[in-house]
């Protein structure tokens, strides 16, 4: 029997991770709300409108890509959800792949850098890999900015729960700080709130453009 995810030929990745998120957000709302509403006029409202949301979201996608997307949100129950979307993460596309190489070259000032295990990362769920080194008190990030993987590091002060600059998501957050060239070959001080918890700071993330204007800011 062909699954319904065969209406997208082969598994051709056309998700970004936050796109992912978005969809899995839109997915938790329909199921709650069939856990409260019992109008059926109701729920196939939601249904409708979280679809329009998902697909002005995704203004490329292929005729099948759609179908998916319109069967995906079927899920009326938390069991269900969770199967469709382990079966949506298969269309994720990954964010590049790190190495202790790929940290050394971008990191190349930062002497006896301590970076994580990267054994077990899932590079679907990651739109930047960011993680603080506790011995030196920096933030270290990896983005991908024009396509091109880059680093950002700074001083990194822990704070208060808040509003992060890069997800939007309300969490621990901490004041990330870092020298920055201007056009005027002067250097100035730039700092943002982001999240404490990089892995969090990458669920929360629905869309791209707060993480865009903070690369653009530390941008040399």
């Amino acid at each position: 029997m062909r699954s319904k995810y065969d209406v997208v030929e082969m598994i051709v990745p056309f998700l970004r991770s936050d796109q992912y998120n978005f969809i899995r957000y839109q997915i938790g709302t329909l199921v709650h709300a069939h856990t409260t509403v019992k109008d059926a006029g109701v729920l196939h409202a939601l249904k409708g409108s979280a679809l329009d949301k998902i697909t002005d979201m995704l203004t490329d996608a292929t005729p099948g890509q759609l179908e998916l997307l319109e069967q995906v949100i079927t899920a009326e129950d938390f069991a269900n959800a969770e199967f469709e979307l382990r079966e949506l993460k298969q269309y994720v596309i990954p964010f590049p792949h790190i190495t202790d190489k790929t940290i050394a070259k971008l990191f190349p000032k930062a002497k006896k850098l301590k970076a994580p295990s990267l054994d077990e990362l899932d590079y679907r769920e990651l739109s930047y890999f960011g993680w603080y080194d506790i011995r030196s008190e920096r933030k270290f990030l990896i983005v991908r900015d024009q396509d091109v993987l880059k680093g950002i590091q700074g001083t990194f002060t822990e704070s208060k729960k808040g509003i992060c600059s890069i997800c939007n998501g309300h969490e621990e957050l901490g004041l990330f700080m870092a020298n920055v060239k201007t056009s005027q070959e002067q250097y100035t001080n730039r700092g943002n709130y982001i999240c404490k918890d990089s892995e969090k700071c990458n669920r929360n993330m629905m869309s791209l453009a707060k993480l865009e204007t903070f690369i653009g800011l530390y941008r040399v």
